[in-house]
């Protein structure tokens, strides 16, 4: 049932559920006085009531409404035009009842039209009827309290649908606010992984339309080709996945894996960036060093940091990838010996405040990157730290839990 609508059945409920027993308490109370009609129409109040919540209990929520609004006018009607006790008072609670569970105004008006009716026909043409002996004054006053108190229960139930019903929206909101933030997080996934591949490629296919390529390196070229293509193919089936998985938002999922095993792959997906450039990477990571984290989360933090690396290195220069034991985490750290940063511009690293610099080939990023490797070490109990000076190069270091070996023990440094 929709939010709005299970609100408005328990409003029912709310005026059903007590007028049983105040109904069948004046039930005695006529059938003692004398007045058997009115006690009967008393008891069949208390029966319409029990009737309804029946009806809720089924799932028939409109025809509750209906038997309780249409049942009710013709008692109170009846009731109050030739007992006079009050009961048009009663009317006025239907009345508004109406206008909160229903939305058509159509037969909101009809109801409405119906109701305003039997009120005045009660107040201006009251009638004697010699079955129907008029109820004391003191009934009266009480029927007409206990109606206006059920007015206050029912505007001020109303107002707490209201107030529902808008932290409701409100929450909605946040969360489509964080799943519009996780599709740009995505998205920044996406540059960073098909970026390169696709680079790469239209370099190759350039060179094959320009004839630059000797015949003899053909074979060569059309086996890197098919290298960055599947690249490519494993870029777009991380992003699946990664989609799938943040349908309800990006989380962490954290396992146990082989850092050395990783850096493999990440080191893969830049090989070709890394040739052009003629980097030379020096590699530190034991064998058998493990994280307990996300790994694609581990990824997307290390793909960013060696893509950084790499877009701010100077042709022929080195960049180290190490990693160690630290206590209760892993330190991994990617150095290298380009242009480096200000301190001004460390400290604004991971905000959008930065503004990104040019690589040394003129390579330029979005810095969303940064900011999300931020989060995602946040994520996985981790933080990072920068270290930089100009013109000799920069120091990203993120510490991460370290893993359990399938013994049970953590590796050693």
């Amino acid at each position: 049932m929709p939010f709005i609508e299970s609100r408005r059945t328990r409003l029912l409920n709310l005026l059903a559920i007590p007028c049983i027993p105040f109904m069948l308490f004046f039930a005695v109370l006529n059938c003692y006085q004398g007045r058997y009609l009115l006690s009967v129409f008393n008891l069949l109040t208390s029966g319409i009531n029990v009737f309804v919540l029946w009806l809720h209990r089924k799932q028939r929520y409109l025809s509750a409404r209906m038997v309780a609004i249409l049942c009710s006018v013709l008692i109170y009607t009846f009731t109050g035009l030739f007992f006079h006790n009050g009961a048009e008072y009663f009317l006025l609670n239907i009345l508004i009842c109406c206008l909160l569970v229903y939305d058509n105004k159509w037969l909101n008006a009809g109801l409405g039209v119906l109701i305003i009716t039997a009120f005045l026909l009660i107040v201006f043409m009251p009638q004697h009827w010699r079955f129907a002996d008029p109820v004391p004054q003191s009934r009266v006053w009480a029927n007409v309290a206990t109606s206006l108190l059920f007015i206050i229960i029912a505007l001020s139930f109303f107002k707490h649908i209201q107030s529902d019903y808008q932290r409701e929206i409100e929450k909605q909101r946040e969360a489509l606010a964080t799943m519009n933030k996780d599709k740009e997080k995505l998205f920044s996934i996406v540059a960073h992984d098909i970026r390169s591949p696709l680079a790469t490629l239209e370099i190759l296919l350039d060179m094959f339309q320009k004839g630059e390529y000797p015949e003899n390196e053909m074979e060569e070229a059309a086996a890197m080709l098919h290298k960055k293509i599947s690249q490519l193919g494993g870029s777009l089936d991380n992003v699946l996945r990664w989609s799938s998985r943040s349908m309800k938002g990006i989380q962490a999922q954290a396992v146990n894996f082989y850092l050395g095993v990783l850096t493999t792959e990440v080191l893969y997906f830049f090989e070709m960036t890394i040739q052009q450039k003629g980097i030379r990477m020096e590699t530190s990571i034991p064998e058998d060093l493990m994280l307990y984290a996300d790994k694609d989360q581990v990824s997307v933090i290390l793909r960013n940091f060696l893509s950084n690396a790499l877009k701010f290195s100077y042709a022929g220069g080195v960049i180290e990838l190490k990693a160690q034991a630290v206590g209760a985490q892993v330190a991994i750290s990617i150095t290298d010996h380009g242009t480096g940063m200000p301190p001004t511009q460390v400290l604004h690293l991971f905000s959008y405040n930065q503004s990104p610099g040019y690589g040394t080939n003129g390579e330029r990023g979005t810095g969303l990157g940064l900011i999300l490797c931020k989060e995602f070490a946040q994520q996985n109990g981790g933080t990072i730290t920068v270290e930089s000076n100009v013109d000799k190069g920069t120091r990203f270091t993120v510490y991460l839990p370290i893993g359990i070996t399938a013994g049970g023990d953590a590796p050693s440094s």
